[in-house]
Order: structure tokens, then C-alpha cells, then sequence
């Protein structure tokens, strides 16, 4: 290996690591305060898969719990979670630490209902399902196109799409 190599790949893993300790401090320890965090955030979920519905409500509560205003929009087979009575086919088993043991996006999307999550349909989901306004969860409200735009377009905003 040569000396130019040799540096070139020293320089390199110094970089990596810098850059690692970093994202780390900006990601927050233990002792993290989350005062420069977005105080709102919007969750896109579409996808009809358990795990991905699951880990998008998990990582939803989680912001909810470190202080975000939620908004919540559900699209195509996501939509059926803000049905009234839907139920998955299955639980999600959580890590062996969690206490939770199994839960379900929907029991999650309730509770972050409960806890002032904002939560509406596409404008489309319902024209396209077999599902009425009348069937929706308490609560639930039909996304309009133009604000929901606002919301995405507006740079203080994260938006996560699942």
C-alpha cells in the first residue's frame, strides 16, 4: 500500500468518525433538549404493510412525546387504519425490553389521537374505498389538497413518508 493510499484512507476514517460523533450530538444523548427541534411535523403513510404502518406510529409517538404537533395524513390501504373498528390481522411484537409486548398501528394511531394528533384521509381514499365519511374514527377528517400542500411546502415543517 502506498504512503498516498495510506493517507488517503486515514483521512478518510478520521472524516467517517468525525462526522459519526456529529450526527450523534445532533441526534441528542440522554441529556439532549429538544427546544431547536420542529415543534410540527407531518407523517405520510400509505403503505399496507404491518411493519411499516407499525414502526410509522412508533416513530410518530415517539416525536409526539418529545414535544411535536402531529399531523397525520393516510393514503391508499393506510387509510382502512382510520376506519372505525378496523383491526390488523395480527400484533406487532415489540423488543423483548418493551413492556408494550404486542400493539397494533391503529391502537398506536388512537392514542396519538388521544394525545391531540391531528389525523385525516386523502381526499381520494374515500371515493376509492367501500368506506364513508360516517365510518371514519372519531376525530378523523378528510385531508383538502390546498392546505395539506401548505403544510408540506412550509420549510419549518418535516414532512416523513411511510
Amino acid at each position: 500500500m502506498s504512503i498516498k493510499t495510506t493517507l488517503t484512507l486515514a483521512a478518510t476514517a478520521t472524516a467517517v468518525a468525525l462526522s459519526g460523533a456529529a450526527l450523534a450530538d445532533s441526534h441528542g444523548g440522554e441529556d439532549h433538549a429538544y427546544d431547536d427541534m420542529a415543534e410540527r411535523a407531518l407523517v405520510i403513510l400509505t403503505s399496507d404493510s404491518l411493519q411499516t404502518q407499525g414502526m410509522a406510529m412508533i416513530l410518530s409517538n415517539a416525536m409526539q412525546q418529545q414535544g411535536a404537533e402531529l399531523s397525520i395524513l393516510l393514503c391508499d390501504a393506510a387509510g382502512d387504519l382510520a376506519i372505525e373498528g378496523y383491526a390488523s390481522a395480527e400484533p406487532i411484537n415489540t423488543p423483548p425490553e418493551n413492556p408494550a409486548g404486542q400493539v397494533t398501528p391503529e391502537g398506536i394511531l388512537q392514542m396519538l389521537m388521544d394525545n391531540g394528533a391531528q389525523v385525516e384521509v386523502c381526499a381520494i381514499y374515500l371515493p376509492n374505498s367501500e368506506h364513508e365519511q360516517e365510518d371514519l374514527r372519531e376525530g378523523v377528517g378528510v385531508a383538502a389538497p390546498g392546505p395539506m400542500a401548505e403544510m408540506m411546502r412550509d420549510p419549518k415543517i418535516p414532512v416523513f413518508s411511510f
